[in-house]
């Protein structure tokens, strides 16, 4: 995506570079650059794009911020998967605050893969997160007990297998990403040929769709296969050590989630002492671009 076709159908974003942990992310940001910094984290298979609507209304008061994480769209995509593990995007984004915008506090949101990176950012650097909000992302704890224990989730967690196969770039890709338009356009939201076009223009930059398909292969959490003992595939790496946020924390949880079940609230408080959860009965895993203007609201209210 071109950075001619970004002012041209948002005149108030600015799109950006920045060099951090020897990678360069990409960033658009909407906002005065004197405001409180509040920044927006993407997961699979979106990009910066999937937080327009946030963009647009909280440049009002704050400096918004949407990154590529790496990986993805015009962001840099390194080499290995080993690259993709959790704490180079925590760095990635520590970089981004501290040393690119020069800032000692923010707000940080963050949705699938982008609620995964911002709960261990929040533990190692909670001097940094004025608060936190979470949109259908998995606690490592909560979700590491329900792998090894709930159907549901077990069952429901079944796409990361494909994922993780070498089969996934080209299946996604086929008939002009067709897949994957499917995956993230849903029939409670406004989702125009304009939108397929900078999806599938994200998706079309060179190792862009490896890029996020890495995050799930470097995943240390892998859910059984159907009909596979979890006792058989539970193993050190599972393990995960306690991740406290101590930081005000929100979460806001649709319930309609096919790929995150609601059990993945229960036990939350035992981590998150400050907690707030509000659910959606009606929205899918993708509330944020089904129902922006309440998303929006839920997340003022709470800052």
């Amino acid at each position: 995506m071109s950075e001619k076709s970004i002012s041209k159908r948002f005149p108030q974003f600015k799109s950006e570079f920045a060099n951090v942990n020897n990678i360069k992310l990409h960033y658009v940001k909407a906002g005065s650059e004197e405001g409180n910094l509040i920044i927006f984290l993407h997961g699979f298979p979106q990009f910066w794009y999937m937080w327009r609507d946030q963009l647009v209304d909280f440049s009002k008061e704050y400096l918004a911020v949407a990154p590529d994480m790496r990986g993805y769209n015009l962001s840099s995509k390194p080499k290995g998967i080993e690259q993709y593990q959790t704490h180079y995007m925590v760095e990635d984004l520590r970089a981004l605050v501290e040393d690119h915008f020069g800032r000692k506090s923010f707000i940080l949101v963050g949705h699938d893969w982008g609620g995964v990176v911002a709960y261990p950012f929040a533990n190692r650097h909670p001097n940094l997160v004025k608060k936190l909000i979470i949109i259908n992302a998995p606690h490592p704890n909560v979700f590491a007990k329900l792998l090894a224990k709930n159907k549901d989730q077990q069952s429901s967690s079944q796409y990361v297998l494909f994922f993780r196969s070498n089969q996934a770039e080209e299946i996604l890709s086929a008939n002009n990403y067709s897949n994957l338009i499917n995956i993230v356009k849903t029939e409670n939201m406004v989702f125009t040929e304009d939108d397929a076009t900078m999806y599938i223009d994200a998706w079309s930059q060179p190792g862009a769709l490896t890029g996020g398909l890495n995050y799930y292969r470097a995943a240390s959490m892998i859910p059984p296969a159907q009909g596979e003992k979890i006792e058989q595939l539970m193993s050190e790496e599972t393990y995960v050590k306690d991740t406290i946020i101590n930081v005000p924390t929100f979460v806001i949880w649709a319930e309609k989630d096919t790929a995150l079940t609601v059990h993945n609230l229960e036990g939350l408080d035992k981590y998150i002492p400050d907690l707030t959860i509000e659910r959606i009965p009606e929205g899918s895993h993708w509330v944020i671009n089904e129902q922006p203007d309440r998303i929006n609201a839920l997340i003022r209210d709470f800052i």
